[in-house]
């Protein structure tokens, strides 16, 4: 057995043989630190295989092993070595022609706009790191389709908000002129060139009120001003404040409330959003329909369900129904607005943390709005 004494000093003459060979190895990756992976690893082995000699040497010397077992030693342990450095060669072509085809994926996908995974099979980090790319591309794609779809419609509410100012005004201008010449002079005409006049700039007004709202939902400036309501309450109050262009358009409108229904929400806000989908309902029902406004509690959510009798909507406008200043070819016609009332009525029910849906029912549509439910 040997003695502890001497063999903690063949450790100690081991370990600091392996130290400098790997201090040697540290200084040469850091001077190489931006080489390929191959040279990187292949560094790596050169100093193991060096670590490995220079403790067998110093331990051999120590114990004062023939030259004939020192050189077997040295041998065996150089062959193995360079079996490693093959290996580890062979491992860093391997990632480097991984790296390479991801790098060539990357140049396509800034070409095309599309990343298409390689197709040789790459290790598992770089295959990971694949995936994640090709996710990160596929949101970025679709986040340039909201874009042009945002920029799109932003160019038609410009178009059509150009158009549904021009038209009053023009006739604001009409009749202005008109009193000022005095070409109308009998008081009953006069009374009627007021009323129009008041109409319009009513009609003016609410334009601009609906612009400003909707730009303080885009900017995400809407200050909510939350209190305790009942669902039922504001149902009740929608139904009091539309009534009268509902009867003036010959549209039966009914409302009603399954229960108590709590809901922290800013009233007038939400009141809003709900009278644009009831306004909405009415305008697009014939007469003699039906406009029904349902308040209830389901899967722990409270929910307001306007349907109508509008006759339905075309699939593939569906999705596109709470868009900026979409109308639909039906509904581009004087007097429709300028097509922000869904556009708002959605941005309202989200900032209220809320849901809002439309899907075919019956003879028309049914619009549902779903809020949390208060305790």
């Amino acid at each position: 057995m040997i003695p502890f004494t001497a063999f903690a000093e063949v450790v100690a003459y081991a370990a600091g043989a392996a130290l400098l060979a790997g201090a040697a190895g540290v200084s040469a990756l850091y001077a190489l630190r931006g080489r390929s992976i191959a040279t990187l690893l292949a560094v790596v082995s050169a100093a193991t295989v060096l670590a490995t000699v220079a403790g067998i040497v110093a331990i051999t010397l120590k114990m004062l092993i023939s030259d004939h077992d020192r050189s077997v030693a040295l041998t065996v342990t150089v062959i193995g070595g360079l079996v490693g450095l093959g290996v580890s060669l062979l491992l860093g072509h391997r990632l480097i022609g991984g790296t390479r085809s991801l790098l060539v994926s990357v140049r396509r996908a800034g070409e095309s706009g599309r990343f298409r995974l390689p197709e040789r099979r790459l290790p598992a980090e770089l295959a990971e790191l694949g995936t994640e790319l090709s996710t990160a591309y596929e949101n970025l794609d679709a986040a340039r389709a909201r874009e042009r779809a945002l920029e799109s419609s932003r160019r038609e509410l410009v178009a059509w908000v150009s158009h549904d100012l021009r038209t009053p005004l023009a006739g604001l201008r009409a009749m202005a002129e008109a009193l000022e010449d005095e070409v109308v002079a009998d008081r009953a005409t006069v009374r009627q060139y007021h009323a129009q006049i008041r109409a319009e700039t009513d009609r003016l007004t609410a334009m601009v009120d609906d612009l400003f709202e909707l730009s303080r939902i885009h900017a995400g400036a809407l200050r909510l001003s939350r209190q305790r309501v009942g669902l039922g309450d504001l149902v009740s109050e929608t139904v009091a404040g539309t009534e009268p262009l509902a009867r003036a358009k010959g549209v039966r409108l009914r409302g009603q409330a399954q229960g108590a229904l709590p809901v922290e929400v800013d009233a007038a806000e939400l009141g809003r959003a709900l009278r644009n989908l009831v306004v909405n309902a009415i305008r697009h029902t014939p007469e003699d329909g039906g406009v029904e406004i349902v308040a209830g509690a389901e899967e722990g959510m409270a929910y307001v369900a306007v349907s109508d009798a509008c006759g339905g909507i075309p699939d593939e406008d569906l999705p596109r129904l709470f868009d900026v200043a979409f109308r639909g070819e039906a509904a581009r016609t004087p007097g429709g607005g300028a097509g922000l009332g869904l556009a708002i009525a959605r941005g309202i029910v989200e900032a209220h943390a809320g849901q809002i849906g439309v899907s075919n029912a019956g003879p028309g549509c049914r619009f549902i709005v779903r809020l949390p439910l208060g305790a």
